[in-house]
């Protein structure tokens, strides 16, 4: 199964352009980026270990709750924030995280004051 990078950049484009009509987004913000084993076995540390290597410092959040699935957050901090800025490093996380089992699962940023 292939990956469909083009809806992809749709629905973060569309997303973005949602959160910049209802919210003052920040000219630069921490960029957050969630991705979700695919397969069992997945190991996030070498997942992790190849965001690094590009710059993302990474958290694993172990799953709770039954009913709650684990996912690894890949964070790049200080980014210009638009909508071609978030896909452009979007899509190179998600290649990454395909390459090691995990699928892309949203974003989000956080700005100094938290936003």
């Amino acid at each position: 199964m292939t990956h469909d990078f083009t809806a992809q950049e749709a629905e973060t484009r569309k997303v973005f352009a949602e959160l910049q009509a209802n919210h003052r987004l920040p000219d630069i913000a921490d960029m957050d980026y969630f991705f979700v084993p695919t397969k069992t076995g997945a190991d996030w540390r070498t997942l992790a270990d190849a965001l690094t290597h590009e710059g993302f410092s990474c958290e694993w959040i172990a799953a709770e709750k039954d009913d709650e699935a684990p996912y690894l957050v890949a964070t790049l901090p200080d980014q210009m924030i638009s909508a071609t800025a978030i896909w452009t490093t979007e899509a190179l996380a998600t290649r990454i995280a395909l390459n090691h089992g995990f699928a892309p699962d949203g974003w989000g940023l956080m700005d100094d004051e938290g936003a």
